[in-house]
């Protein structure tokens, strides 16, 4: 999708995003009889909420960026309120073109960044050591063998970030085989060989489902003194997993503390493209802004990995344009066919999302959320399409699977080998991850003002005209080289990361 253009009103009371749509919004909340256009409100409109510009009769599209985002379900009048109760969703129902919106890649101009580059060629944007879990079971064992280890106790390691345990509540009572077990396989070998992690300790019971052994055999994972395995019932029970965990940690300390940081070309990056608690400005400031710092990634050889399969729908004929080849399209389409087949199976509708807290803040239907969460993609070609937690191995702009469900979606981002996450938000958000830090960004000023704390970047700014999206997408891209190259983000000031690791439970639990 094109980046919106910013029609302001002569007022700033209202922002119209294509010359074809039949709803703007509204900058400010606005009183009955406030001039909007060639009409005036008949209702009370909160900010961010959409006014009809034109009457529409029942069953008539609604149309905002310049495409449908609904059907009027009853009708509508110049100045009236457009919102869940007259707007409502129909599946889609799309002629997808493939490779026809193909926008040339601007010139790399070799920017770098300071990482850690290690053995298997792979670069690093932080230096922890993992405990890694292969089951509920084994997850208390591994917080215990990371709470061993504080600021006291890695004092004598300033190069090492942290030990962090990495647990989950699956990995048994699932099926052997399939989607769900396949899935954690993925998220458990990319974390244990994420460029992040200088050391990997994984933890197991030792009956579960989900085999170390099979994982170890599986990827051709080797033990080596910066990788080791360990089941709770081979060992002895729990206290003897947790001494033997702490003393395998304490030996990797040592050889993680060499790693130092040297010039890496900003190629190297893979970021992780998220969104969560969106409201109606996402798709106006922050993710246009951050497609923007994805189109200048790519132009360097880097990789922007978008994901949240539910929050493309709508979108995704606008994607599959962008695709370089046939296959790369079909391979989207195929995933918008097993989400839609999915949730008819759980009786669920792809309109569940948007949540309460996005229609507050003036989302009304799946498509008009998707429409604003794929501007995250920025303008160049779809190069690849993943699989939940696979290995994102095509450089430029890039696709994974994943549900909307933001902890989760970013587990299996950072497992494909995101070594930097963004993540923009409207209504607000508290969300951090670790090995790969965290950056937000704010759709508001209202909200870059109530959670100082919380936000990296303002993109509020846009829509009063002090910033551009083209200037706050520089900014964003400026960013990602500063805390790849060890600038603490806000999430990772506040310690962020622990307990957002959610591996994606597919199928049935048995």
């Amino acid at each position: 999708m094109a980046r919106p253009s910013l029609f302001v009103s002569p007022m700033h009371t209202t922002i119209r995003l294509h010359t074809s749509d039949t709803v703007v919004t509204a900058t400010r909340a606005l009183e009955v009889g406030a001039p909007v256009e060639e009409t005036v409100t008949a209702d009370l409109i909160p900010s961010g909420h959409k006014i009809a510009t034109a009457a529409m009769d029942v069953g008539e599209p609604i149309r905002k960026y310049g495409q449908i985002i609904g059907y009027a379900s009853q009708a509508i009048a110049p100045g009236d309120h457009v919102h869940t109760h007259n707007c409502a969703f129909a599946a889609t129902d799309h002629a997808y073109e493939f490779g026809t919106d193909l926008q040339p890649v601007a010139p790399a101009t070799g920017d770098t960044f300071m990482g850690y580059r290690r053995e298997n060629g792979g670069i690093g944007t932080r230096n922890y050591i993992a405990i890694v879990t292969s089951v509920n079971c084994s997850a208390t064992a591994a917080r215990r063998i990371a709470d061993s280890f504080g600021p006291e106790e890695l004092a004598d390691y300033p190069n090492v970030d942290g030990v962090c345990a990495f647990v989950h509540g699956t990995g048994c009572g699932m099926a052997s085989d399939g989607d769900g077990f396949e899935a954690l396989q993925r998220v458990m070998w990319g974390y244990a060989k994420h460029p992040n992690h200088a050391g990997v300790v994984m933890v197991g019971l030792g009956c579960e489902m989900n085999q170390i052994d099979w994982l170890l055999e599986a990827w051709g994972l080797k033990h080596t003194p910066t990788f080791q395995t360990m089941n709770i019932q081979n060992v002895a029970g729990l206290r003897r997993t947790v001494e033997l965990g702490v003393a395998k940690v304490r030996a990797m300390l040592p050889i993680a503390n060499q790693a130092r940081r040297t010039p890496c070309p900003a190629s190297e990056l893979k970021v992780a493209l998220q969104c969560g608690g969106s409201d109606a400005w996402s798709g106006i400031t922050a993710n246009p802004a951050l497609g923007h710092a994805c189109d200048l990634l790519v132009a360097q050889g880097g990789t922007g990995v978008l994901a949240e399969t539910p929050e493309i729908y709508g979108a995704e004929h606008l994607l599959t344009r962008r695709a370089v080849t046939r296959a790369v399209g079909d391979r989207l389409v195929g995933l918008i066919d097993w989400w839609e087949d999915y949730t008819a199976r759980n009786k669920g509708s792809m309109d569940n999302n948007p949540s309460p807290g996005n229609k507050k803040g003036g989302l009304t239907t799946i498509l008009e959320k998707s429409l604003g969460a794929a501007a995250k993609g920025g303008t160049t070609p779809l190069t690849g399409v993943y699989k939940y937690a696979e290995q994102v191995t095509a450089k430029g702009f890039t696709f994974m699977d994943s549900p909307g469900y933001d902890p989760a979606s970013v587990t299996g981002q950072i497992a494909g080998g995101c070594q930097l996450v963004c993540f923009t938000t409207g209504r607000g958000s508290a969300f951090g991850s670790k090995p790969a830090p965290t950056i937000k960004v704010a759709t508001n000023q209202s909200l870059f003002d109530r959670m100082p704390e919380d936000m990296d970047i303002n993109a509020g700014d846009i829509l009063d005209g002090r910033s551009s999206v083209e200037a706050k997408g520089r900014e964003i891209y400026e960013m990602f080289l500063r805390v790849a190259s060890g600038e603490a983000s806000k999430s990772e000031t506040q310690g962020l990361g622990d307990y957002e690791f959610v591996p994606w439970q597919i199928g049935a639990v048995m």
